[in-house]
């Protein structure tokens, strides 16, 4: 399958079909992607400089993941290119954007950089950041400013909102969830920043191994937000997570197919079955009144 018509994407029937290109920080990875059949692109951003800057006197949002400070791409060229494409093809051909976002100052001078190089409004464009400290115990990684990170994403109009927790999971973990501390806390962020009255769409990006353990309270959240905004999950997860298969489809099945995007490795895509739905439908009534 190819994209969905990019003006309905999260009224799509079945979310867990949409493909993904990740880390796509460089020309030849964005080039390759664009003449493939990846659906959505999944790139970083943060604060550096260009490999053929020979000044290097100001840092600007290049796309990169840490512990990188150089890029031969920038934020402006990966999304003026990513315009052009999906000016010049069908509906159904059109490449999906999720920028994720390192660091609030990265964020906050790129804003006026997507204003200009880049159509939000007409073509599927995501922005993403860890905005909340969450499972487990992760110390390592500093979340981004939830009040600045909604500030700066208010001057771009009705965006799509990925917003999550900070995680610390691996091969080995098995003890760890996302809590009702963690999703009220979220809730609140949310309430706080009038997210609620703006209506955002909001899709919450989740850790595999952890969501597969938290599925009463992913469920209260979904159920605490949907009067105000539409709301999607994005499973996601490292090559090496452990997980538990089992119930992390008991998750997408109860939350619906087309309510939860895959965004995982091979491997645990297959080991899923997504295709053998015990259900038969894609779409899940979730009882709220009972979470």
């Amino acid at each position: 399958m190819n994209m969905i018509d990019a003006a309905d994407l999260h009224n799509a029937s079945n979310l867990t079909e949409i493909t993904w290109a990740h880390a796509v920080d460089s020309q030849k990875f964005l080039s390759d992607v664009l003449q493939g059949d990846i659906d959505f692109i999944e790139a970083d951003i943060l604060l550096g400089f260009l490999e053929n800057d020979a000044n290097k006197e100001s840092e600007i949002p290049i796309m990169a993941h840490p512990p990188a400070t150089t890029s031969d791409l920038s934020l402006e060229a990966f999304l003026t290119h990513i315009q052009a494409y999906n000016t010049a093809v069908q509906p159904s051909k059109v490449k999906g954007v999720k920028l994720d976002f390192k660091s609030i100052g990265a964020l906050e001078k790129s804003i006026g950089i997507i204003g200009k190089s880049y159509d939000m409004q007409k073509f599927p464009t995501w922005i993403n950041a860890d905005i909340l400290p969450g499972p487990v115990n992760n110390t390592e990684t500093i979340p981004v400013d939830p009040k600045r990170f909604f500030d700066a994403v208010k001057q771009l109009g009705p965006a799509v909102l990925s917003i999550g927790w900070t995680t610390k999971w691996s091969e080995s973990s098995t003890d760890g969830q996302y809590t009702r501390a963690h999703v009220s806390q979220m809730i609140n962020v949310i309430k706080d920043n009038r997210i609620d009255e703006a209506g955002n769409v909001i899709t919450f990006p989740v850790r595999a191994g952890i969501t597969a353990h938290s599925l009463e309270s992913l469920v209260y959240l979904y159920c605490s937000v949907k009067e105000t905004n539409p709301v999607t999950f994005t499973i996601w997860s490292s090559a090496n997570d452990a997980v538990n298969v089992e119930n992390l489809r008991k998750f997408i099945f109860t939350i619906g197919l087309d309510k939860v995007y895959v965004d995982v490795p091979d491997e645990l895509n297959e080991q899923l079955r997504l295709n053998d739905n015990p259900f038969g439908t894609t779409k899940t009534d979730i009882r709220c009144n009972d979470s």
